[in-house]
């Protein structure tokens, strides 16, 4: 039986590991992130829970490191049956009167240029019966929030074009929106927050795979 296989970007924090750990129950999990301690980890829980994965330390904004990922996971697995989303650069709050151009420029790389490349260098790999989750973010148009929110916003409206051009042909594309949780970015947005109140990232990660299933 072939093995079922997801590669998750962004899987070295928040939302990206939680997702990684739920998933290594029924796939090989390829986690891409930039933190290799944080990886280890990640791999350390996975393997105590039974699963396999294989990490990719790496920045997603380097075109040639994720055309090395992709063609290694073509000549070693001939395939992806998933890929999730959760990387993501979140440039400071500030009016958008004050916008630092450096901050602007990374949202760009992180969030849209660095999206597009993948999809590119992703879909042949889903093919027609993959899959591909992204995650939108509500807080989206918010005051202080432009760097973060326009590029956010940019990449959901590059995945509803892809949504939209293979909702007949695949690979399915899925955007789900995630309730608030205790993660390391939400924290630099609202530093001063009662984390008690947020959802438990494992909690939600597992919500959300739930609705992939309807």
């Amino acid at each position: 039986m072939t093995q079922k296989i997801a590669l998750i970007t962004g899987a070295s924090r928040g939302l990206g590991t939680a997702l990684a750990e739920a998933l290594a129950q029924d796939y090989h999990i390829i986690a891409v992130g930039r933190t290799v301690g944080a990886l280890e980890e990640l791999d350390d829980r996975i393997k105590a829970g039974g699963g396999s994965a294989t990490l990719a330390p790496m920045d997603i904004t380097d075109q040639g490191a994720m055309q090395t990922l992709c063609r290694g996971i073509h000549d070693r697995w001939g395939h992806l049956d998933m890929w999730l989303h959760t990387a993501i650069h979140a440039a400071p709050l500030t009016p958008s009167d004050h916008i630092d151009a450096k901050d602007l420029d990374k949202s760009i790389a992180g969030n849209i240029t660095a999206t597009a490349t993948l999809i590119n260098y992703v879909s042949p790999l889903l093919g027609d019966t993959g899959r591909a989750v992204f995650f939108e973010d509500p807080i989206v148009g918010q005051k202080f929030y432009g760097s973060y929110g326009s590029t956010k916003a940019a990449q959901i409206a590059i995945v509803q074009s892809w949504q939209a051009e293979t909702s007949r042909i695949g690979p399915k594309v899925d955007i789900l929106t995630p309730k608030p949780m205790a993660t390391a970015t939400r924290a630099r947005f609202f530093p001063g927050e009662d984390r008690t109140t947020l959802n438990d990232i494992h909690a939600e990660a597992a919500r959300l795979l739930g609705l992939l299933d309807k």
